[in-house]
């Protein structure tokens, strides 16, 4: 008798704890998404060094490749190829002409969300040249860029006396001087190149709004984030690069696109 009553007694026990690993394997919480961090024009991926630093910190993969600057279609279509290697969902992120890169790339596998910081935000058919001069204050142009022409294509660069002004008027000028000497040119047909594709409607978007952007004008980039429906977060003090100058209001919004 004692000894059906232990076997009843294991048995119970047994199921007990069948049970709550069942119930633990049920309630496992789903991986964090991979961020993915675009950068524009006139950069690389350093740009997003803070930002990583806190999504690392905050347990996020995060991968920033360097985008080659080329043309839309050409960066899209090797930035396909880096995401094809990135298992399960994913966060992009797109700054300044990166926001049309994440455009183009809204429709790849897994893409959880767009978050577009100082970013163009495009519609299929439109130039982000056309879209930089629909509203005043933006400051790239003959006199903030240099030419360099090559065979086949010109690149520009920004006058390293215009870059702080233009980027970082709200960083140190010792780190917009490093900035500036590591920019990378981008090719200039980027600006009349026509956007292939709208990013799909019912993707989740948000958008961080500097509003001492020189390079892209915030009531520019307020009109493309209204237009599609993206969540906006303003940052009315700062500069283009406000990844850099407000980290911490960048990666909570990063954060809040990946839950």
């Amino acid at each position: 008798m004692k000894l059906l009553r232990l076997t009843a007694a294991v048995a119970t026990a047994l199921l007990t704890v069948t049970g709550a690993t069942t119930a633990a394997a049920t309630h496992k919480p789903k991986p964090k998404p991979t961020i993915v961090l675009v950068h524009g024009a006139f950069a690389d991926g350093g740009s997003w060094s803070e930002v990583t630093k806190k999504l690392q910190r905050d347990g996020y993969t995060v991968v920033s490749p360097a985008v080659p600057l080329r043309s839309v279609a050409t960066d899209t279509e090797y930035l396909n190829g880096v995401l094809a290697g990135i298992p399960g969902p994913k966060v992009l992120v797109g700054h300044s002409y990166g926001g049309a890169v994440i455009t183009e790339l809204a429709g790849a596998a897994e893409v959880k969300s767009l978050v577009y910081v100082a970013a163009f935000i495009p519609q299929a058919g439109e130039t982000i040249g056309a879209l930089n001069a629909q509203y005043p204050g933006s400051e790239i142009g003959p006199d903030t860029t240099n030419v360099i022409s090559y065979p086949g294509g010109a690149d520009l660069v920004m006058k390293p006396d215009a870059f702080r002004w233009v980027f970082a008027a709200d960083l140190p000028s010792r780190q917009a001087a490093v900035l500036a000497s590591s920019q990378r040119p981008v090719s200039a047909s980027v600006f009349t190149e026509e956007i292939k594709a709208s990013a799909p409607a019912g993707l989740p978007k948000y958008a961080v709004i500097p509003g001492k952007d020189r390079a892209i004008p915030p009531a520019g980039e307020r009109f493309m984030a209204e237009r599609a429906h993206a969540t906006i977060v303003d940052a009315p003090g700062a500069s283009h690069l406000v990844m850099l100058s407000e980290p911490s209001l960048v990666t909570r919004t990063i954060e809040q696109a990946a839950r």
